[in-house]
């Protein structure tokens, strides 16, 4: 699976590069999180249905499932995984009005999972829940008070607090 991230890596991966490495036998797959709905909407118009899209971004994934993407690799799973696999679930079977419900009850953390540099939040929120995350390494740090208490809010919101 191809993981297309500029953000991390500062190189988009573009549509007609991801034509050419669907022609590579054990490239079966991209992780989409460039961020760029058209490119997104490209990349499943454009490669052979064969090839798995799936969201690299938790707040896009229903809009990139409702366009034929096939799921997501995501951050908050780790913290509702059952949330995020019947949102997955649903839409895979056409249930978008369950899809988005679920979608928008998750909404709020989808934001607050990426208030800082990932896995910052999702560790500090899975530690709210009572959760083993461990802590951040070096050269990532702990989250900023003020985030901490937005992501605190959220998650209390959610009934995720232990």
């Amino acid at each position: 699976m191809v993981y297309n991230i500029q953000g991390r890596t500062g190189v988009n991966i573009e549509t007609a590069t991801l034509q050419r490495m669907a022609l590579v036998k054990n490239i079966i797959a991209v992780k989409e999180a460039s961020g760029n709905v058209s490119q997104m909407m490209d990349v499943l118009d454009q490669l052979p249905g064969s090839f798995s899209v799936v969201s690299g971004d938790d707040n896009l994934t229903l809009p990139l499932m409702s366009l034929g993407g096939r799921g997501v690799i995501s951050v908050v799973s780790n913290l509702v995984p059952g949330k995020v696999s019947a949102m997955c679930a649903a839409a895979l079977k056409g249930d978008f009005a369950a899809a988005r419900r679920l979608h928008f009850e998750m909404l709020p953390l989808f934001k607050a999972a990426f208030i800082e540099t990932n896995p910052i939040p999702i560790k500090a929120a899975m530690g709210m829940a009572g959760l083993p995350a461990g802590p951040v390494r070096m050269p990532l740090c702990e989250m900023q008070p003020a985030n901490l208490e937005k992501l605190r809010a959220v998650v209390k919101k959610m009934g995720l607090v232990k």
